[in-house]
């Protein structure tokens, strides 16, 4: 699966800081039955590697390790399962990585410096982070007349309420969503039902 089939799961990649694996399981259970497959495990937990390995077993879950902020974040997210690999940030380093591994990169941009190095490296495919804190909506859409080959995951700041206007953008494939697992013991019936609510948005 490349980068661009990973963002087409669905219209929202949940954002996942989850602090204890046991809870692994039924979480990306609980999102898959909503209809979010894209998983987004942020490197920013102790347990991030095991809730990786524990979510990639779950039937239809696609999980990429989020947070990934260099070569070793790279192999061990990969040896940990992960099938796509999410950056804030974009470097060189963390691009001839991902390449040797074979791993799709959605590497983090927020101007136009950003995605050009992005496109050097051969890449067409960005998270624009952070997304309201790097100018919101207007910014995305002045950037996306010089480059209106390339296409977005905006993260950061997005709620259920402006997923809408995101995803609105013909080069907005997907957003990431924070919202939909909040920090604390999991309510797998919410989360189910954030779920279903972020998937029926349209991208």
């Amino acid at each position: 699966m490349n980068v661009e089939q990973v963002m087409r799961l669905a219209p929202v990649i949940p954002v996942l800081v989850i602090e204890d694996a046991a809870h692994a399981a039924p979480i990306a259970e609980a999102l898959v039955k909503g209809g979010l497959f894209a998983l987004e495990v942020t490197l920013r937990t102790p347990a991030a590697l095991d809730v990786i390995r524990e979510m990639s077993k779950v039937e239809g879950a696609v999980v990429g390790a989020g947070t990934v902020l260099n070569a070793a974040d790279v192999e061990k997210s990969v040896a940990a399962g992960a099938t796509f690999i999410v950056s804030p940030g974009l470097t060189t380093g963390l691009c001839e990585s991902a390449r040797d591994t074979g791993v799709p990169l959605l590497p983090g941009t927020a101007n136009a410096s950003d995605i050009m190095r992005g496109l050097d490296q051969g890449l067409t495919h960005f998270k624009f982070f952070p997304a309201t804190a790097a100018g919101g909506l207007p910014a995305l859409k002045s950037l996306t007349g010089p480059f209106g080959a390339v296409r977005f995951c905006p993260t950061g700041g997005i709620t259920l309420a402006t997923a809408p206007d995101w995803l609105a953008l013909d080069a907005v494939l997907c957003v990431g969503g924070s919202w939909i697992v909040p920090a604390g013991p999991p309510d797998l019936a919410a989360i189910e039902a954030r779920a279903r609510e972020a998937a029926a948005l349209s991208a």
